[in-house]
């Protein structure tokens, strides 16, 4: 009998970072290079793609979600040197535009829409979040749909109904209430905000996302967008974790990420990795 082969690796996804102080996400086919938002400075972003083998200078796009600082800041760096494309809505380039007091080539889509980048097709759809016109993605490449929603307050049936086709998604899980309650440093007016429905998801609020959003073929989840102060990535793990075993879910892999380091790269082939195989 012949050896059993593998399936070539086509799509490789990293999270380069992940959190409140920045959001930065790394997707590559056999054809396209892009990454979702660029929240860290340039040279992060480039020392953070060094990491996995990969340079700025073979990006052929950078998707953004909004206008927040956190989801932005490398865009001056990345895009006026190496003349990389931004893909966003009118709103968010107009906001993006101002407040890094510079010009970009942006390549406009009306949010709802669907284009293209190389071979992935992007499905763009509104989330409630106080920015200017706020988005999410559902990326799909010849091998998986990468859904994303990392800035949201509250998971409207819209946002669920347009990840439910998704293999993996990255899920915000902002914050645990308690803990924000509880900190001193931001004033209830602040507290207000995150709280709001156009504020920050919980780690509850996010598990009972996943439950609405879980199908057969969402096998990975990514705890994305955590607070340093009022959040730990072992209480969203195990909120998220525990609802998925209650609703019998177990073939969902879940992993928390950290603004400080990237997350191993997920090597998607001709099928979406059983998590219990990765373990």
């Amino acid at each position: 009998m012949p050896p059993v082969t593998s399936p070539a690796v086509a799509v490789r996804f990293t999270i380069l970072g992940s959190g409140s102080g920045g959001n930065c996400a790394y997707l590559e086919t056999d054809e396209t290079r892009v990454l979702i938002d660029a929240g860290f400075s340039g040279r992060q972003i480039r020392q953070r793609l060094a990491q996995i083998g990969r340079t700025p200078e073979s990006l052929h796009g950078i998707l953004i979600t909004h206008e927040h600082t956190d989801h932005i800041q490398g865009l001056t760096a990345l895009c006026s040197k190496l003349q990389i494309p931004i893909y966003c809505n009118r709103l968010t380039k107009e906001a993006i535009e101002r407040q890094l007091e510079a010009k970009f080539d942006c390549r406009i889509f009306g949010t709802g829409a669907t284009f293209e980048v190389g071979d992935i097709s992007v499905d763009s759809f509104s989330v409630p979040h106080d920015a200017q016109d706020p988005i999410g993605f559902l990326l799909r490449t010849p091998d998986a749909n990468i859904g994303f929603l990392t800035d949201l307050g509250h998971a409207t049936k819209l946002v669920i109904e347009r990840v439910r086709t998704a293999n993996v998604l990255v899920l915000e899980t902002n914050h645990d209430l308690k803990l924000l309650q509880d900190d001193p440093k931001r004033p209830w007016s602040v507290k207000q905000r995150i709280l709001g429905r156009h504020g920050h998801l919980s780690n509850e609020a996010a598990a009972n996302a996943a439950e609405e959003i879980i199908s057969a073929e969402l096998r990975h989840i990514y705890l994305g967008h955590l607070s340093r102060d009022c959040n730990r990535p072992e209480l969203a793990f195990r909120v998220v974790s525990e609802r998925l075993q209650t609703i019998g879910a177990n073939h969902v892999r879940v992993e928390s990420t950290s603004q400080e380091r990237p997350n191993p790269t997920l090597e998607l082939g001709l099928r979406t990795p059983d998590p219990m195989e990765t373990r």
